[in-house]
């Protein structure tokens, strides 16, 4: 089951969890033009052909909270699915990033 939650409670959670991953699973071209800051990229289209262990290399803790975005929030959704076919136990989706309010890092340089 997909859990949808609030910036603000992502950015909570972010805040308060320690070992808590933002998780950007867009294209390596989207995340380098934008993203929050602090995200980890691991775009779903690789998500789902990476084995288990390359998907433990970038996320070890099975319970550590994960909050994944990407643009709209369809592949994110994608990704939570896969991730909890995987074990993950604690995930949460904040949807598209095209609204996120805090602070974003990139190279916004002639994309604008």
């Amino acid at each position: 089951m997909i859990d949808y939650i609030s910036f603000e409670e992502g950015k909570h959670i972010l805040d308060t969890c320690p070992g808590s991953v933002l998780l950007d699973v867009r294209t390596e071209e989207e995340y380098g033009i934008e993203h929050a800051a602090g995200a980890v990229l691991l775009p779903q289209e690789d998500l789902e052909t990476m084995d288990e262990g390359e998907i433990l290399d970038v996320l070890p803790d099975l319970d550590a909270p994960v909050l994944l975005y990407c643009r709209t929030g369809r592949r994110s959704a994608d990704a939570v699915q896969k991730l909890e076919s995987l074990g993950y136990t604690n995930l949460r989706d904040l949807g598209g990033i095209l609204s996120w309010p805090y602070e974003i890092e990139g190279d916004f340089e002639g994309h604008f």
